[in-house]
């Protein structure tokens, strides 16, 4: 299974959800909340990722400076070196890009950098399940002579 069939089968009505550095991470936050996803991309044209926040960027800065990083602004907390895959990648490369680098949300982008989506490491382990059932079917089909 590739990431285009990831993104293909989670199809928001709402499109890509992006939020741009100068906002607060407050907006952040609220924004997270609303929506029910755990990272934004953040761009400031929202076309091309400039970087990315999660819960737990929040969370963390939350636990060493206390309720005043709300006011900070998302580019301060952002991971602004963003790791990306495109859509002809295969979902075992992207769980092994995220767990080898820690993190569980990866932006898919085209070949000019624009983004078409992200996926979750969720995501991709529902999909490469829903691949592994597959194959077990298949191989059981066989073998039963089905």
């Amino acid at each position: 299974m590739i990431v285009k069939q990831i993104l293909a089968a989670k199809a928001l009505p709402e499109g890509l959800i992006t939020i741009r550095p100068e906002m607060t991470v407050a907006d952040a936050a609220r924004l997270l909340s609303e929506k029910r996803i755990g990272a934004v991309v953040v761009s400031e044209d929202g076309k091309r990722p400039d970087g990315i926040l999660s819960e737990r960027d929040i969370v963390r800065e939350l636990g060493k400076t206390g309720a005043s990083v709300l006011d900070r602004k998302v580019r301060e907390l952002m991971t602004s070196r963003v790791v990306t895959c495109q859509c002809g990648d295969h979902v075992r490369d992207v769980l092994s890009q995220m767990t080898e680098g820690r993190f569980r949300h990866l932006p898919v982008v085209d070949a000019d950098g624009n983004m078409l989506g992200v996926v979750s490491i969720g995501d991709a382990v529902a999909a490469r399940l829903t691949q592994l059932k597959a194959d077990r079917d298949a191989l059981t089909g066989m073998i039963m002579g089905n």
